[in-house]
Parts: C-alpha cells; sequence; structure tokens
C-alpha cells in the first residue's frame, strides 16, 4: 500500500488542531482513525509527519531495465532467458538471475507459446465452437 502525501498529512493534523474531532477527520479525508491518531501523536511530538522509507530491499531491476528488456522482446521475439540475461549484462552492467528475468517478463505480460515469446496483448484468444 503507498503511503498517505505529507501534504495531506498535514492538512488532517491542521483539521484536528481546529477542533474536528479524529473521527470526523478520518471520514473526512477517507483515513483510517488511527492513521488520524498517528499523525496527530506525531505532530505533537514535533516529528516529521514525511513518509518514512519503505523497508526491504531494493528491487534489482528498475524501470530502465524493464523498457530494455520489453524493447529487446519486440526486437527478438524468438532469443531465450539466457541471451536475454546476456544482453542486460552488457548494456546496464546488472547480472540478473535466469529466475529474475523469467518473473519480469511474466509482469510485464509475455509469455512462451510454442517456443515464442508473445505479449498479452498480442495473443488471439479463439472462440470455443460449439459441437
Amino acid at each position: 500500500m503507498k503511503s498517505y502525501s505529507e501534504d495531506l498529512r498535514k492538512k488532517i493534523v491542521a483539521a484536528v488542531e481546529r477542533g474536528i474531532s479524529k473521527s470526523e477527520a478520518a471520514r473526512l479525508f477517507d483515513v483510517s482513525l488511527s492513521s488520524v491518531k498517528r499523525y496527530s501523536r506525531m505532530a505533537d511530538g514535533g516529528g516529521s509527519l514525511a513518509p518514512k522509507k519503505r523497508p526491504g530491499r531494493t528491487p534489482k531491476v528498475d524501470e530502465k531495465t524493464k523498457r530494455l528488456l520489453n524493447e529487446d522482446m519486440k526486437e527478438r521475439p524468438a532469443a531465450t532467458i539466457a541471451e536475454r540475461v546476456r544482453f542486460l549484462e552488457v548494456v546496464t552492467g546488472k547480472h540478473l538471475s535466469y529466475s529474475t528475468v523469467w518473473r519480469v517478463l511474466k509482469r510485464l505480460g509475455w509469455s512462451r507459446k510454442k517456443d515464442q515469446w508473445a505479449h498479452r496483448s498480442e495473443m488471439s484468444f479463439e472462440e470455443p465452437t460449439g459441437g
């Protein structure tokens, strides 16, 4: 879930400081009551209302790499995953595993059918015939 913006958090705190009840502020801004309480507590303590950095590892594959991979899929639909791993290593300098590249391709909408890659939007789905 994406964090609420710092601007929204400030508006919520300002509304509570103007005298609106916390439950009313939650309804007004369409956030949970616990979020309103948390932001009020943070503001009262003098803390920053800016969203904190999300925990976890940074993704290995950024938007540039996804774009490169997508373009390579269009240019060389018959290339193997191993060839794509080598391509990305040469172009970006990142060594990605076979599994990582496979997962990214799936998320981008690519599927391998009969030794050929196809994008979901390009696949034709045949209508079942009655019989």
